[in-house]
């Protein structure tokens, strides 16, 4: 039967058994560059030792993550696999990671009923109803916007003030 000790540095786990060469010394380098040393049993569950480490470096277990030679070591509900089965001996070196935040941006999906299509940038954006739009439904008349006739209205005054600019007068008498 195997009874722990908690250490008061937090630095160890260590085993009440008669057979302390189960021991193990190993490293943890920490975000930071530092390296944290911690004495454990090889039979110490991944997790037992990510627990451990949130101790030490006072960060959420839960967002910790133990790499060791390029593989990340994922406990799960079914398994919670022990130093020695992670092949994790004596001196070894893991190095910890947080997680990965975020991702990629969402893209913009067309706004146009059900259509499905991604938006078209810049090109796609309607100044009227201030949709966006793929570019079967860029068009105002294509997605049935709400503005058109302000739109028509407007671009009829543009051309009207456009066309009384280039007017030519004619000078009698000359």
């Amino acid at each position: 039967m195997h009874s722990f000790s908690r250490s008061n540095s937090i630095t160890s786990l260590s085993s009440a058994c008669s057979d302390m060469d189960d021991t193990m010394q190993i490293f943890v380098k920490t975000i930071t560059g530092d390296t944290l040393p911690i004495t454990v049993p090889s039979s110490t569950s991944i997790s037992t030792l990510r627990q451990l480490i949130a101790l030490r470096t006072n960060l959420p277990a839960q967002d910790l993550r133990l790499v060791h030679a390029g593989k990340h070591l994922i406990t799960s509900a079914k398994s919670d696999p022990s130093l020695a089965e992670c092949s994790i001996t004596r001196d070894s070196t893991l190095h910890l990671a947080m997680p990965l935040r975020g991702g990629a941006p969402k893209k913009i999906r067309c706004s146009f009923k059900e259509c499905k299509d991604a938006a078209q940038r810049i090109v796609g954006d309607c100044g009227f109803c201030s949709g966006h739009f793929c570019g079967r439904h860029r068009l105002l008349e294509d997605h049935k916007c709400s503005g058109l006739e302000d739109c028509k209205k407007e671009c009829h005054q543009q051309n009207a003030d456009k066309l009384n600019s280039e007017r030519t007068v004619a000078i009698k008498g000359v």
